[in-house]
């Protein structure tokens, strides 16, 4: 039986054990690099002024988008790194994001507060890595 393609390590020797995030994921294919997807539809509209729950949505229905374009998905995502403008919306966006991800097998993540992002009125930007079949 060949070696999976995307192996989780959640557990490492010596490290904390993971709540909600896997510490190492391993790929093997072709490497998709997905840029920060922020709350804007396909007219270039903000969805969800001061909504984190809209907003993530928003962002995880562009990630989708993004990665059918290059042929893979969700279960393809090895890495996420947001950049909040508060990290009290985390508990909302997890909640989100775990609508569209596999929760027993969740991405390495990051998650960094920042002061601003692009606009003043978006309050969360994701970006991805995801590891695809090869061609």
């Amino acid at each position: 039986m060949p070696a999976p393609r995307i192996t989780h390590l959640s557990e490492p020797a010596g490290v904390q054990p993971s709540s909600g995030y896997t510490h190492v994921v391993v790929g093997r294919g072709r490497l998709a690099a997905i840029a920060g997807q922020m709350a804007f539809d396909a007219e270039g509209e903000l969805v969800g002024a001061g909504d984190p729950e809209a907003q993530a949505r928003q962002v995880f229905t562009n990630m989708g988008r993004c990665l059918a374009a290059a042929g893979g998905g969700f279960d393809d995502v090895v890495k996420l790194t947001w950049f909040v403008t508060d990290v009290a919306f985390l508990p909302t966006v997890l909640a989100v994001r775990d609508e569209f991800i596999d929760t027993a097998r969740p991405p390495a993540s990051t998650v960094v507060q920042v002061v601003a992002l692009y606009r003043p009125d978006l309050l969360l930007e994701v970006d991805a890595l995801a590891v695809l079949e090869e061609a």
